[in-house]
C-alpha cells in the first residue's frame, strides 16, 4: 500500500514540475506550493537542488535596460545594443534603371561583396505601346545584419530613381530569452525525470517515467528549433529588389481645335470670279484645240467623203 502511494506521489510531482517548467517564470512560485500541498512526503532538499540546478544552467540574460551599464561613447554603447539585441530586419525597395540586366548584375557583385546571398528571383517581360518587351526582374537576398543599412545604400546608387523603400524591424529579444528560460526549465525537470527513472523498482514504472521524459525532450527539442529560427533570422536581413527598366515617353499628339465657319461675302465674290474665268479659259482652250488640232485633221476626210455621197447620189437621181 505505501507502495502505491508513493508511486501516486512521484507521478504527481512529475506532473506539477512538468507544468511549472513549460509556464511562464511568474507561474512557477504558486506551482511549486501547489506541488508541496499535494505531495508532502517529498522531501524539500529534492526541490532545492532542482532550482539550484535551473539557476546553474541559465546563463546571464542580455542586458536590455538602462541598468545593464553606462558605455563611454555612442559607438560602444551601439555596438552594446547590437550585441545585446537581437533585431530581424526586412526591407523591400524598387528601382528604376536604365537597363535590367546591367542593374541586376551589379546588384549581384554587391550582394557578394557584402557577403549576402540570393533567395529567390523572377525575370518576365511586359509589352509596350510601341510593341517592344521590356524586362522587369525581382530578387530576395539575405544579407548580414550589420550591412543591412549599406547594402541598401549601394542599391540605390544603381537605380536612376528610386520609386519606393520599405523597411522594418522586429526585436525578438526578449521572446529568445524568453525559449532560452523555458529550455533550462525543461532541462534541469529531465535531468530529475531521469534520476527518477533509474529508482523506478518496477517495468511500469519505468514505463510511465520513460513516457513523461520523451514529452520533456521533445518540448525541448521543439524550443530549440524556434531558438535556431530566431537566431538565424536575426543574423541574416531579408531585402527584396525590383527592377523597372526606364520606359521611353508617351507623345501625345493635340486635337485640333474646330475653327467656325464665318460667312465672308468678299471671299465669295472671288472664288465666284475665279470659277467664271477658269471657265472662260476652258472653253477658250476647248475652241483652240478644235481649231488647230480637230478640224485639220478631220475636216478634209470629211470633206471627201460628203462630196463623194453627193455624186452617187445626184447620179442616181438622173431619169432613165
Amino acid at each position: 500500500m505505501k507502495t502505491r502511494f508513493d508511486v501516486l506521489v512521484l507521478f504527481m510531482l512529475l506532473g506539477a514540475m512538468v507544468l511549472s517548467a513549460c509556464g511562464a517564470s511568474a507561474t512557477e512560485a504558486p506551482a511549486a506550493q501547489e506541488m508541496y500541498a499535494v505531495a508532502p512526503e517529498a522531501p524539500a532538499a529534492v526541490e532545492a537542488e532542482a532550482a539550484k540546478d535551473a539557476a546553474s544552467a541559465e546563463g546571464p540574460a542580455p542586458a536590455t535596460g538602462s541598468g545593464a551599464g553606462v558605455l563611454p561613447n555612442a559607438d560602444a554603447a551601439s555596438a552594446d545594443f547590437v550585441s545585446s539585441h537581437m533585431i530581424i530586419k526586412n526591407g523591400e525597395i524598387k528601382l528604376l534603371v536604365e537597363d535590367t540586366d546591367i542593374a541586376i548584375d551589379r546588384a549581384t557583385q554587391v550582394i557578394g561583396d557584402m557577403g549576402g546571398y540570393i533567395i529567390s528571383s523572377r525575370v518576365w517581360y511586359q509589352p509596350h505601346y510601341d510593341g517592344e518587351n521590356y524586362k522587369y526582374a525581382t530578387i530576395s537576398i539575405g544579407v548580414p545584419v550589420a550591412q543591412f543599412e549599406r547594402v541598401l545604400s549601394r542599391l540605390r546608387g544603381l537605380a536612376v530613381k528610386v520609386l519606393d523603400e520599405t523597411a522594418s524591424g522586429e526585436d525578438v529579444t526578449n521572446q529568445f530569452v524568453d525559449l532560452q528560460s523555458q529550455v533550462t526549465n525543461l532541462e534541469a525537470t529531465r535531468d530529475r525525470i531521469k534520476s527518477f527513472l533509474e529508482q523506478a523498482q518496477t517495468v511500469d514504472e519505468a514505463l510511465r517515467i520513460n513516457q513523461e521524459l520523451s514529452s520533456v525532450e521533445a518540448q525541448i527539442e521543439q524550443i530549440k528549433g524556434q531558438m535556431n529560427y530566431l537566431q538565424d533570422r536575426s543574423a541574416y536581413s531579408t531585402i527584396t529588389v525590383n527592377f523597372e527598366p526606364v520606359l521611353p515617353e508617351i507623345v501625345e499628339t493635340p486635337t485640333p481645335t474646330p475653327t467656325p465657319n464665318i460667312w465672308q461675302p468678299g471671299e465669295t465674290f472671288k472664288d465666284a470670279k475665279k470659277a467664271v474665268t477658269y471657265a472662260y479659259q476652258g472653253i477658250i482652250d476647248f475652241l483652240i484645240w478644235v481649231f488647230i488640232v480637230f478640224v485639220p485633221i478631220f475636216v478634209p476626210p470629211v470633206l471627201v467623203i460628203w462630196g463623194l455621197w453627193k455624186f452617187f447620189t445626184r447620179k442616181s437621181k438622173k431619169p432613165q
